[in-house]
């Protein structure tokens, strides 16, 4: 495993866990899930050195919280926690008691790495960053970061914080690059960090979908799977494929691989079992060549999926043509 060290929080493993999935039923693992596939993923997780494990109090209303703070058990205060809050009325004296009701589910008197879930469109970062800095003060949190947030959000959230907000989870794949522009140059030049969440695209860039075998479920409404979308990216993963051959790896992992080669990145892939852990914890061993990294990264920026309004047209269009 590699690894970051990032000030107020420590020792931040460049593969971590998502836990999206532990108790929220959109995605469909369900109570014996949690109670059984979850603890044993997230006690392998350690076994393997991830040290980051990321939640929220909205998955699953504050169940992967608690699924999370139990499987971890004696272990969760030698690890960083991260949690977010979605910031609804996100006034100081409302951010301390969710903050608190969050470390309760978790089994935790101090939270590693607290995040702002995503912008509050009406309520400046004016407004909310002097209830994390109450947190900070008071050593409830180790650090306050951000998702969701902009470049020019993240920096106006810093100004408000008067201090460093040390992270930003976004949406970040070789499928969706754009924090490359300017996300990843700030973190690298202000020694903050990038979180990447949904780093496999919801397993597009496994390599296993194509026109002809599209999925269903949750992924069935993402336009990255629309018909004409997976005809463009297919250069992407035929570069990924063939990586992943000069490597001996799986395009997955060389896809996680080129995210942690990034200055300041650290990927949260989530995991429905042990080996999908495993195989995400083995991309960490991965050196990918500076030609390797350019050839991804230029496939990245060559692919333009097409815009919302085409994805919702062709997919009405094909379920008439199937009645």
């Amino acid at each position: 495993m590699k690894y970051l060290d990032v000030e107020g929080i420590g020792k931040v493993s460049r593969i971590g866990l998502g836990t999206w999935q532990f108790g929220s039923i959109e995605w469909g693992y369900g109570d014996r899930y949690a109670s059984g596939a979850a603890r044993d993923i997230v006690q392998r997780a350690l076994a393997l050195g991830v040290t980051l494990f990321d939640t929220a109090e909205i998955y699953g209303l504050g169940k992967s919280e608690r699924i999370l703070g139990e499987a971890l058990g004696d272990k969760r205060t030698e690890v960083v926690v991260a949690s977010k809050i979605m910031p609804v009325a996100p006034f100081p004296p409302v951010i301390k008691q969710r903050e608190r009701a969050s470390a309760r589910r978790l089994g935790l008197q101090r939270i590693p790495l607290y995040q702002i879930h995503q912008p509050n469109p009406v309520v400046p970062d004016s407004v909310i960053m002097p209830g994390m800095r109450d947190l900070l003060d008071s050593g409830a949190i180790g650090a306050a970061g951000v998702s969701n947030y902009s470049l020019a959000r993240w920096q106006k959230a810093d100004a408000a914080l008067g201090r460093p907000v040390i992270s930003n989870q976004v949406h970040f794949s070789l499928a969706h690059p754009r924090p490359l522009e300017d996300l990843v140059p700030f973190a690298e030049r202000e020694n903050r960090i990038v979180i990447a969440y949904s780093p496999l695209a919801q397993g597009l860039l496994g390599g296993k979908y194509g026109v002809d075998n599209r999925p269903g479920g949750i992924r069935a409404v993402n336009p990255l799977f629309g018909t004409e979308n997976l005809r463009r990216i297919e250069p992407l993963l035929g570069a990924l494929r063939d990586i992943a051959a000069q490597v001996g790896a799986k395009p997955a992992q060389v896809a996680l691989a080129w995210l942690i080669s990034l200055p300041g990145v650290v990927a949260i892939p989530g995991a429905s079992s042990v080996e999908q852990l495993e195989f995400n914890a083995a991309a960490a061993d991965i050196e990918l060549s500076a030609d390797a990294r350019d050839a991804l990264t230029e496939a990245a920026r060559a692919f333009r999926p097409v815009p919302m309004r085409r994805f919702v047209t062709d997919l009405v269009r094909q379920r008439l043509v199937r009645r």
